[in-house]
């Protein structure tokens, strides 16, 4: 139940052509308190709640916990949640033995593109893609309750 991972800008729509999955999601938080986030999440037609812990020091690794819940579900609980909705695109991508999940933002946070990858150990090395920009695991402005808060098209860029 810790998830160790990595997270990226991303600095072209060349992923795009490599993309074995794309999904729409729809989430929002019930609570984004610096301890912990409880993040409700419509994926296509299924619904997800998640409660994640505080980031460690290094920002790779927190504790994450996910069950499913029906998606009628998930809609009434949106319907409770903070204010900021966050509306992205996820497309996956296969490289090697990794698979990179990669949100394309929309509404208030449109024109940001991060990728992530998840890891089974802090080193692990893997292959970075050419469409891979800059590090930034570990900054919370980049986590999606963040964005909720303080969205893309607030920044200073």
């Amino acid at each position: 139940m810790i998830e160790i991972e990595r997270k990226f800008l991303v600095n072209s729509n060349a992923f795009k052509k490599d993309a074995f999955k794309e999904t729409r999601i729809i989430q929002g938080f019930l609570n984004t308190h610096k301890e912990r986030t409880v993040r409700v999440r419509l994926k296509g037609n299924e619904g997800f709640l998640t409660v994640k812990g505080k980031s460690s020091d290094d920002g790779l690794t927190r504790f994450e916990w996910e069950t499913k819940i029906s998606d009628t579900d998930a809609k009434n609980l949106l319907n409770i949640c903070e204010s900021g909705v966050i509306d992205k695109i996820r497309y996956e991508v296969q490289l090697k033995n990794h698979i990179f999940e990669i949100d394309e933002f929309f509404g208030d946070n449109q024109g940001l593109i991060i990728a992530e990858v998840e890891l089974n150990s802090k080193n692990e090395t893997f292959e970075k893609p050419s469409w891979l920009g800059k590090e930034v695991t570990g900054n919370i402005k980049y986590y999606n309750s963040q964005l909720s808060k303080n969205p893309y098209c607030n920044w200073e860029k």
